[in-house]
């Protein structure tokens, strides 16, 4: 019969295996498995994946309708539905092109990057710290912008883009988990307790700032929505 010692000895091969190897008894990266899930390489990966393949394709409808909108002047976008909602009306507007040429060409390939990100974490791939600070940086100015866009299309123009929106929604999600990501892993340097904090807050942070925007939009159309605008 197995000695009353045996379980210890067996639980102290594992801990040591895992020492030698880095990874845990079903394979895992040992150091990545003691981090807060959505800061883990799979999850966070699926987050990369889903928001920059849905911003991508919010970008890439916006390219179709532009250049529907250069062949044709009158052209009605799909998303045209009244004088407050209406990507036509934004579209011919100079915050559309700000550097010259439209925005959305800038979404077509940052969220490509984004989605490429995502399949080399799924394959395998670790990047060095100077991508994590290119990526970090890359996405802090695009949220930047876009909340300078989200000002602009509130307060300014006054009309809503949904494909816009779509992308707004992407971003929140989007930047906060990779800074979070990257305070986690040391990218960006933070106190331990911080880091912790942060990690298991990431969803909290996002619907905190998804109900600022919303709140936004309700007070700079209240007229709309209580039926006071005239239209």
């Amino acid at each position: 019969m197995p000695s009353p010692a045996s379980p210890n000895l067996a639980n102290n091969d594992a801990r040591s295996r895992q020492e030698k190897t880095g990874k845990t008894p079903d394979g895992k990266d040992a150091a990545d498995a003691a981090l807060p899930r959505m800061v883990r390489d799979r999850p966070f990966a699926w987050l990369l994946l889903a928001t920059g393949a849905i911003a991508w394709l919010a970008s890439g409808s916006l390219v179709l309708e532009k250049l529907q909108v250069l062949i044709d002047p009158n052209h009605v976008t799909a998303c045209d539905l009244n004088p407050w909602v209406s990507c036509g009306s934004v579209m011919k507007t100079p915050q559309s092109s700000v550097f010259g040429f439209p925005n959305m060409f800038i979404g077509i390939v940052a969220f490509a990057v984004i989605i490429t990100t995502a399949m080399a974490i799924f394959a395998g791939a670790k990047f060095a710290r100077w991508y994590w600070i290119g990526l970090q940086t890359g996405i802090t100015l695009g949220f930047i912008f876009i909340v300078w866009l989200w000002s602009q299309a509130l307060y300014v123009i006054h009309i809503l883009c949904p494909f816009c929106m779509v992308v707004w929604a992407c971003m929140i999600p989007l930047f906060v988990f990779v800074t979070i990501r990257n305070v986690a892993h040391g990218v960006i340097p933070a106190p331990a307790r911080l880091a912790k904090i942060l990690s298991e807050s990431g969803w909290i942070i996002s619907a905190l700032l998804y109900v600022g925007v919303i709140a936004s939009i309700f007070f700079a159309f209240i007229n709309v929505f209580i039926g006071t605008s005239g239209y």
